[in-house]
């Protein structure tokens, strides 16, 4: 049985091999169960769909604690590496950020994702390079400290924030990319890329492995992997599907009085066996 710093060797070893790292981000045990089941290599969670299932919105509004509590249940049951996505650390300094990845450490995780948005009065911005430099190094540091080889994906959301002209976003995402390494970030996640053109020059000009968003408008995986991406993940888009049905099912129920929706369900049975043979 591999340990956290096996694992944490091994998630490395899949950013950096020929192909390409596919994660379908899961939000509670039975969903990562379900992606693990499914042939992953290992599970990303979703800050939005693990704040969503907790009843809190997404964007740093969900308690640490929690969020902490959730990505050890689901470390403990799945058997591939986990990586956990902590929004932006979950604190407003460096040592909070550090805080939070020693939690996530404790909980079992050997990677996370940090974007480098902050709210301020309730309006998402991009935090200063520097700022958010310091808060990755933190990171790092931690990490080093508790001598597990954290895979730290530091989220770059030029493409999410502002409206600058295209060559001006490719710039700031490279500049952000370089400080981000220099800071100790061990993948560059370009979240909201989803043309081939700007996707393959990012790969080529960010000297860390490359982690961009799939679903729908993206290019297939298959297409990612040739353009030089490492990582493609999916985000909340898999917790979001889920919640439609539900939503549809819902509103047929008390629509018509029907129960089509609720017709392509997993069956009882093997969803029950499938949280039975879990090793947690």
């Amino acid at each position: 049985m591999m340990d956290l710093r096996d694992k944490a060797d091994l998630f490395h070893s899949l950013h950096t091999r020929d192909g390409v790292l596919v994660l379908a981000n899961a939000w509670d045990v039975a969903s990562a169960l379900l992606v693990e089941e499914a042939g992953a290599e290992a599970v990303a969670t979703t800050s939005a769909g693990v704040a969503w299932s907790l009843g809190a919105p997404d964007g740093d509004r969900l308690d640490r604690d929690r969020a902490l509590d959730l990505i050890a249940r689901i470390a403990s049951a799945v058997r591939v590496p986990v990586t956990a996505d902590i929004e932006s650390g979950f604190g407003d300094t460096p040592e909070a950020v550090a805080e939070t990845v020693r939690g996530v450490i404790e909980a079992g995780a050997v990677g996370v994702n940090i974007e480098d948005t902050v709210r301020r009065d309730g309006t998402p911005v991009l935090r200063p390079v520097e700022e958010q430099a310091a808060r990755l190094a933190a990171a790092r540091a931690a990490a080093d400290a508790a001598g597990v080889p954290l895979y730290i994906n530091a989220r770059v959301d030029v493409y999410l924030r502002g409206n600058d002209a295209p060559e001006a976003r490719l710039r700031a995402a490279l500049e952000r990319a370089a400080a981000y390494r220099e800071a100790g970030a061990s993948g560059i996640f370009a979240i909201g890329v989803t043309d081939p053109g700007t996707i393959a020059v990012l790969a080529e000009g960010v000297d860390l492995p490359l982690n961009v968003f799939g679903g729908p408008g993206a290019p297939p995986v298959g297409e990612l992997a040739a353009l030089g991406v490492a990582r493609v993940s999916v985000g909340s888009d898999l917790a979001a599907a889920a919640y439609a049905v539900a939503r549809r099912a819902a509103r047929e129920l008390y629509g018509t009085g029907t129960y089509a929706a609720l017709a392509d369900g997993i069956a009882f049975g093997e969803l029950n066996d499938l949280l039975a043979r879990r090793p947690g």
